[in-house]
């Protein structure tokens, strides 16, 4: 059996997404030269979902592709949960018209469901390591590997759980359901180690492209 290919806004305070902070609020933390704008932001978004577009579409048969770092990184880097939510989502949306159809639209809803799910555990990351201006090189690559493994696992849990129960290629049946896992298991083979490599290259060249523009304000504020 083959799977099926593959939340509250945080913000730092007194700064959201396209907006400048009041002269009575304080300024978030790092100073006007960590605030990411508009017009990054943008871009972001756009190279994103393009990682996405084309990461899924390059093999999806060994299922190592981007959705999953493009999620973490999205929590972590937009200040607002559905900006951040619509970038893993678009990229799905974009891919599928290349895509076979997932034969109903339960199965496709939970497939959405575990393709945008990386975003809330990417603003777990944003909270809990303090990256609440967006990713830099102050990362933490433990908490941005086992987040990757967390949605790999979720992923093939909740896809092959779904497909045993709304098709009728395996008996409802504990035993059916062991045997759907089990058929799964050689697509999820690769599918850990891309998600590591694909979170683990992403945050690095977001992280260089933070730390280049943040230097070279700096630069011009000097």
């Amino acid at each position: 059996m083959k799977p099926a290919v593959s939340s509250t806004a945080v913000s730092s305070p007194g700064f959201r997404l396209g907006t400048e902070p009041k002269a009575s609020e304080p300024l978030p933390a790092g100073g006007p030269a960590d605030r990411p704008n508009w017009a990054e932001l943008a871009v972001l978004w756009i190279i994103l979902v393009g990682i996405g577009v084309v990461g899924r579409l390059w093999q999806p048969g060994w299922n190592v592709t981007p959705m999953a770092a493009v999620g973490l990184a999205a929590g972590v880097a937009f200040p607002q949960m559905a900006v951040a939510a619509s970038v893993p989502l678009a990229a799905l949306a974009i891919s599928n018209l290349a895509m076979p159809s997932y034969g109903s639209m339960a199965m496709a809803a939970v497939v959405y469901a575990a393709t945008a799910w990386p975003v809330i555990l990417g603003r777990v990351l944003r909270s809990s390591r303090g990256w609440s201006n967006g990713i830099s090189s102050s990362n933490s690559w433990t908490a941005i590997a086992g987040s990757a493994l967390a949605c790999s696992l979720v992923f093939f849990l909740s896809t092959n759980l779904a497909h045993w129960w709304l098709t009728n290629d395996y008996p409802q049946t504990a035993t059916g359901l062991i045997a759907c896992f089990v058929a799964a298991l050689p697509f999820y083979r690769w599918m850990p180690v891309g998600d590591v490599v694909w979170a683990v290259t992403i945050f690095g060249g977001i992280s260089a492209a933070t730390a280049a523009v943040r230097a070279s304000r700096a630069g011009v504020v000097a």
